[in-house]
Parts: C-alpha cells; sequence; structure tokens
C-alpha cells in the first residue's frame, strides 16, 4: 500500500514519486517518447534529482522521479506543462497507483502492499525513522561481525579499500535479498505498532 502525499511531507527532505501505469504492449515506441518528453520537462524545474522508469512484464511501467523538496515536487505536479503531457497520453497509459516515499521504508513494506492500488487509496505510513534504522541494524550487526572474522585470514594484508570493497559486494546482495526481508518479518508486529 501507499503512503499520501501529506505523511511524505510531514517527513521533510527529498521525495520519490513512484508510477505504476500499465500500457499496450504495441505502444512501447509511444511510450518511450512519452516518458522521455515528460523526464526532459521535469528536469527542468528546481528541486529535481532524477528520473528512471522499470518495466514489469509487457505492460506495466514503473516510474520513478525525485525532488529535493515537498515544494519542489508540487511546483513540478501543479505546472501547466505537467499537465498537458498527462492529458497528452490519455488514450495510452492506464493510471494504477501512486507511491510517494521519503527515505529507505519502502523495506517496511509487507508484500500484500505491492497489490496494485485505486489512485488516490491511502496506505499504512512508515514505521519511524528509529523502528527502520533499529531493524536495518539488527541485520547489518552479524553481517558486518561475520564479514570481518570470515575476510580476516584472507585479507589480512589487503588495502582497506579493497577490504570494505570486497565487504560490501558480499554484504549488499545478502542484506537486500535474505537478511532485512527476514528481519523485517521478524519485526513486522513491532514496526506497524503505535
Amino acid at each position: 500500500m501507499a503512503s499520501t502525499p501529506a505523511d511524505a511531507a510531514a517527513a521533510g527532505g527529498p521525495l520519490t514519486v513512484a508510477i505504476t501505469r500499465r500500457v499496450a504492449p504495441e505502444d512501447e515506441l509511444l511510450m518511450l517518447a512519452w516518458v522521455h518528453a515528460g523526464t526532459s520537462m521535469a528536469e527542468r524545474f528546481d528541486g529535481f534529482l532524477g528520473a528512471g522508469w522499470v518495466r514489469s512484464g509487457a505492460a506495466d511501467w514503473h516510474m520513478l522521479y525525485r525532488f529535493g523538496s515537498r515544494a519542489h515536487l508540487d511546483a513540478w505536479e501543479r505546472s501547466p506543462e505537467r499537465i498537458r503531457w498527462l492529458r497528452s497520453a490519455a488514450d495510452l497509459v492506464e493510471h494504477r497507483r501512486t507511491e510517494y516515499r521519503t527515505g529507505i521504508e519502502g523495506w517496511f513494506d509487507e508484500p500484500a502492499s505491492r497489490s496494485v492500488e485505486e489512485p488516490g487509496e491511502p496506505g499504512p505510513t512508515a514505521p519511524p525513522r528509529w523502528k527502520q534504522a533499529s531493524v536495518i541494524w539488527l541485520a547489518f550487526f552479524p553481517t558486518s561481525l561475520a564479514l570481518t572474522y570470515l575476510l580476516m585470514p584472507v585479507a589480512n594484508g589487503w588495502p582497506p579499500v579493497l577490504r570494505v570493497l570486497v565487504s560490501t559486494v558480499v554484504a549488499t546482495p545478502w542484506m537486500t535479498y535474505v537478511l532485512l526481508p527476514l528481519v523485517t518479518r521478524l519485526f513486522a508486529r513491532w514496526l506497524r505498532s503505535g
């Protein structure tokens, strides 16, 4: 489920907007041109920090854009340029979901929250940042400690940069795909509690 723009605004700082749109597979070239046109417009607005997109399956397009503040995001989202740009694809795309994110709260989405939501339907807010940080630390500390001991016999004479490089190359996928999802599931009730 998605957090609301108001939830994201309350947190302050940069905001990332994730939008899911559905497009007929035969309209791929038109969609590419439309996405590039929107990105070209957005990057001319103050506070624009980046944009990207990825596809899942033949029809779903997941688009991201990021602005440095709620005010910068509002200026883009309410601009006449964006409104005309969205109208230009009324017959091309079907809007599925919009999600506003402020930090790393994506780690804490329950699998059910990945279902398609109707536009404008609010979802649960993210856990407090201190809880997010606590759960991440619970995964990070044992990973870091284990890698330190495992690499010590092999990498003892290596320069620090190489030791850190190897350590992070191993730790990142382990944390992303195994340990953080596990720890998040274990502490799900605590994360969601007031």
